[in-house]
């Protein structure tokens, strides 16, 4: 398989046209994959689709050994498989690989559609998408961790219903067709149906913020859509409850920190234990917006800005389903995700 192939063109061409649909691909976030005799092509771990006419995102496994060491439960079936790329890049397979070797499509598209999400962290997630799904072959994926556990859940849903599309709960969506065409249409049929319209954005306060943000790590949000985290009361609330989906705990830490009544910056740090030691990514500031950390990524920031689009098309009342902390470890710890992390720049 070669990059000039019209079907690997035209994988790059869509996955680009996805990678900058913010309501569908966030920073580093989401894969794409096309599957050509028993070569499979896919995303590269930590690259950005929205880079990929640009440059080389894409790396070529054989697919047969890869569905080999899945079903031998091998703990890492796909680094063995890696076959040589068009690139001097070190580019790692996609942490979802397994995940696009286990469906039978040609082409498979992982987004994480804010609308998607928004279905998928609810209680009643399942039960609200079987009547918007209609009509499709779908499935509904308790959550589990990405990577080989995903693979193994997906796999056995593949067994019993052979779906195109696949809703992960607190996670994302996976479609897939016979070639870009026939999953783009696919895709696209499924985000008008899952389609949510959003609370309108509420601005914060640009000087409090940076009046706030003086000698300090953080920095005002450069999304100022974002601001509604914070100002708005439901949605803080909502965002401090912990953490809803797994690209949120990567890369911004586990759920969000918001100043308490008549705190500051420097008060909050002295009361906070991040994971890593840092100061938190994102810092609510109640009234006046959000507050990152100086050394926030675009991909980070790009985080802060799904949070707020997802959170933005809760309602108010809707029961939701957190990551424990349990889940929450097994990512932090994971090497795969580590090693995407480590890419974010």
């Amino acid at each position: 398989m070669v990059m000039n192939d019209p079907a690997v063109v035209e994988l790059r061409r869509l996955s680009a046209r996805l990678g900058r649909d913010g309501s569908l691909i966030q920073g580093a976030g989401g894969n794409s994959s096309i599957k050509q005799g028993d070569v499979l092509l896919v995303k590269a771990s930590g690259t950005w689709l929205a880079r990929a006419e640009e440059e080389s995102i894409f790396v070529p496994v054989r697919l047969s050994g890869v569905r080999a060491r899945i079903a031998a439960a091998e703990p890492d079936p796909v680094s063995a498989e890696r076959l040589p790329a068009e690139t001097d890049r070190p580019l790692r397979p996609s942490i979802e690989t397994t995940l696009h070797a286990i469906l039978p499509h040609a082409v498979v598209l992982h987004v994480h559609s804010v609308n998607t999400i928004a279905w998928a962290v609810r209680v009643d997630g399942e039960q609200a998408l079987a009547e918007r799904l209609e009509g499709l072959r779908w499935a509904w994926i308790p959550y589990v961790r990405p990577g080989l556990p995903l693979a193994q859940a997906v796999a056995r849903a593949v067994e019993r219903a052979e779906p195109d599309v696949i809703v992960m709960a607190n996670h994302g969506l996976v479609v897939g067709g016979a070639d870009c065409a026939a999953a783009d249409a696919l895709l696209t049929e499924v985000e008008r149906r899952l389609a949510i319209s959003p609370r309108p954005a509420r601005s914060g306060d640009a000087d409090r913020l940076s009046e706030l943000a003086k000698g300090t790590p953080f920095r005002p949000c450069r999304d100022t859509n974002a601001h509604i985290i914070a100002v708005d009361p439901a949605l803080r609330t909502t965002a401090t409850g912990g953490t809803l989906y797994p690209d949120h705990l990567i890369f911004l830490g586990p759920g969000a920190v918001a100043l308490r009544s008549g705190e500051n910056p420097a008060d909050a740090l002295r009361r906070i234990q991040t994971h890593d030691g840092k100061p938190p990514a994102m810092l609510l500031a109640p009234d006046a917006g959000v507050l990152v950390r100086n050394d926030l990524s675009a991909g980070g920031e790009a985080m802060v800005s799904c949070l707020a689009d997802v959170l933005r098309r809760l309602p108010s009342d809707a029961p939701l389903v957190y990551l424990t902390p349990a889940q929450e470890a097994e990512l932090l710890g994971w090497d795969a995700e580590k090693y995407r992390q480590s890419l974010d720049h």
